[in-house]
């Protein structure tokens, strides 16, 4: 994986004088796609770092199987990697794949049918199935390059097989560094660069493992330079400042460290679980303890009293996970204990589509609790913000002892992005445990009638010595029913959101700050309904957008922005009803959740369009529906 990769300028130097012209692009989309253990994402992770290193914006997006251990050559068990790689900073997986490479015609069915490959997309297919031993292998592979190609798709069939076996003795082993070297060439990257990454990959392993894969990367480029008949160059801006490429869950795992955070407890979970792997490699390097719990509630109830003993700790989690450690966030919530819980989101309900993406969870983040349980809920809007993002949720959780739900999700969980490397501050870290002396008379709930934050009980304080509880209680954190004393307790805690509210900044419009639509969202989805906005504002239409990193509170000034366009939208992944369904209606109508929650506090008439389709939203699916409602009359 390419998660630590430092990416610096490289030389000019290049392993082979190209053999053909190469075509200028200012961006190609490509997907690598084989059954589940041939290393398609490997392969397509360690393109992104090259073409990173090289200078391009990259963004990833991985197609994982929900099975484990998918059947071979089925489209359901496609396992693979999606690549855009562009001339200038790319904030999205894009919309249709221009070239794909696949290792079985199966695998590569799927993506065709989905819609996933543009009109007369270049296919490099494995051709080992046209002299299968199986009757019926061959007959499904012959009949499906025909089909392709009567398409308009050009097709050219790759003997992979054939060429990674003069190599080494399990071709399945190393068809992936074969076709890396294929993708070098093809995109006009250095080699130099191409056996750097594999040395850093595989850098565990013993030398006869990267000198193996080197060989095979090489074997690649070169075959494609003599057997194929196009060419690519991207080019790249040249880099200014050294630059990181890491995935959103690494990202999180590194805004951990950087935070101060010291402990993280967790169950293994998708797609959250990398975030931990990362910790768990590094993280007792710097005094860190990663505790894998024996559940869900378990996790939740260590980082608790993680918390309570002085620092702050943050548990790790996607939808299923976050639903069982609810009563635990209650008490965190109850008792003031600073808690940090990361939601990773993925498709539901129930256990959903584990490895697809969805924005299903935010309402359930914010209101998921019996009883009146304020919490502070985030959502990281790209790789970047998942490292800054974890840095101000431990701010915040210790500033106002609350709990703090940081929502991201499987998009961006793995997909990966270069950026500036960040420069260590001391302002990030935790300041140390206060071991002063409680003042006299002083309350374990003295709550400010101002903001409703008390000062936090440290154990081991003198004069701090007090029983925390779950229960409702009174400003001496001793068990009291008494209507009055609730009453007191729930207004102190939600006035806690006030007073956070007070501190945050309005969010910028993109684009013009008034017009005909405003498209909002939160999320995973800014990078999208951004390059949305570029392309309609370029055709002339009068769109803007606005994305919420703070869904509660929610900033002011929030409703006078939406009073200066004529049609807000919000766009989403999650389910709405379709208003062209013949039982919908204005009286039954579920909005997406972001609308939802603008309708009712804003009292505007938000409309929605959301898609939850287990796939990251596309820009030209934006731009269409933002068309769509631009031609729609204003009732």
């Amino acid at each position: 994986m390419t998660d630590t990769a430092i990416l610096d300028r490289p030389g000019t130097t290049a392993a082979a004088s190209p053999v053909k012209p190469a075509q200028d692009l200012t961006e190609h989309i490509v997907e690598v796609i084989s059954d589940s253990g041939e290393g398609a994402q490997r392969c397509g992770q360690s393109l992104a770092a090259i073409a990173a290193r090289s200078g391009n914006g990259i963004w990833t997006v991985e197609i994982i199987p929900a099975e484990i251990q998918p059947p071979a050559r089925s489209v359901a068990g496609a396992s693979g990697i999606r690549i855009r790689i562009g001339a200038r900073r790319i904030t999205n997986g894009g919309d249709q794949t221009d070239l794909a490479v696949a290792f079985n015609e199966q695998v590569l069915l799927g993506r065709v049918k989905a819609g996933e490959l543009k009109k007369g997309a270049t296919i490099l297919l494995e051709n080992m199935w046209r002299e299968h031993a199986d009757p019926g292998i061959v007959a499904s592979y012959t009949s499906t390059v025909t089909v392709l190609r009567e398409a308009g798709f050009h097709l050219v069939e790759v003997p992979l097989e054939r060429e990674c076996r003069t190599l080494v003795a399990d071709p399945r082993k190393g068809k992936n560094m074969f076709v890396l070297g294929m993708l070098c060439s093809i995109y006009s990257l250095d080699l130099a660069l191409g056996r750097a990454q594999i040395a850093l990959i595989f850098g565990k392993k013993d030398t006869k493992v990267i000198a193996s894969n080197v060989k095979l990367m090489e074997a690649g480029f070169l075959w494609a330079e003599a057997n194929l008949d196009f060419k690519y160059r991207i080019p790249a801006p040249k880099i200014t400042e050294p630059q990181v490429v890491v995935s959103g869950n690494t990202a999180i795992a590194l805004g951990v460290l950087a935070s101060g955070m010291d402990i993280c407890a967790m169950y293994p979970i998708t797609p959250a679980t990398s975030a931990s792997h990362y910790l768990s490699e590094c993280f007792e390097k710097v005094g860190g303890l990663v505790h894998q719990a024996e559940d869900e509630i378990a996790a939740c109830a260590f980082a608790i009293g993680a918390s309570y003993a002085g620092r702050c700790a943050v548990t790790i989690t996607s939808g299923p996970g976050y639903s069982l450690k609810q009563e635990g966030i209650g008490l965190a919530v109850m008792a003031e204990i600073p808690l940090v819980v990361v939601n990773v989101q993925r498709g539901g309900p129930s256990t959903g589509q584990p490895t697809k993406v969805e924005q299903g969870d935010l309402l359930t983040s914010i209101f998921g609790s019996h009883g009146d349980a304020p919490k502070v809920v985030m959502a990281v809007s790209g790789i970047e913000d998942c490292f800054h993002s974890m840095i101000t949720a431990r701010k915040i959780a210790e500033t106002f002892n609350m709990v703090v739900v940081v929502l991201s999700d499987a998009s961006l969980s793995t997909a990966q992005q270069p950026f500036a490397r960040p420069q260590f501050s001391e302002e990030w870290l935790a300041p140390p445990i206060d071991q002063t002396p409680v003042p006299e008379g002083a309350k374990p709930y003295d709550w400010d009638p101002l903001t409703g934050i008390a000062r936090r009980f440290v154990p081991g304080q003198p004069g701090g010595m007090h029983t925390i509880t779950g229960l409702a209680h009174d400003r001496f954190s001793k068990v009291a029913y008494d209507p009055a004393i609730n009453e007191e307790g729930l207004r102190m805690r939600s006035l806690k959101l006030a007073a956070l509210q007070k501190t945050l900044r309005t969010p910028p419009v993109y684009g013009a700050d008034e017009g005909e639509l405003l498209l909002v969202g939160w999320g995973s989805t800014q990078g999208a309904i951004e390059e949305a906005v570029d392309r309609l504002r370029a055709k002339g239409h009068a769109v803007s957008s606005l994305h919420l990193r703070f869904i509660q509170p929610m900033p002011s000034g929030i409703k006078p922005i939406l009073a200066r366009f004529r049609r807000v939208m919000t766009i989403e992944g999650n389910w709405s009803d379709r208003p062209g369904d013949e039982l919908i209606d204005a009286d039954n109508r579920r909005y997406s959740a972001l609308a939802t929650l603008l309708r009712s506090r804003y009292l505007v008439d938000i409309e929605c369009w959301s898609e939850a389709r287990g796939q990251p939203i596309k820009p030209g699916s934006v731009v269409e529906v933002a068309l769509a409602k631009l031609a729609q009359p204003l009732v």
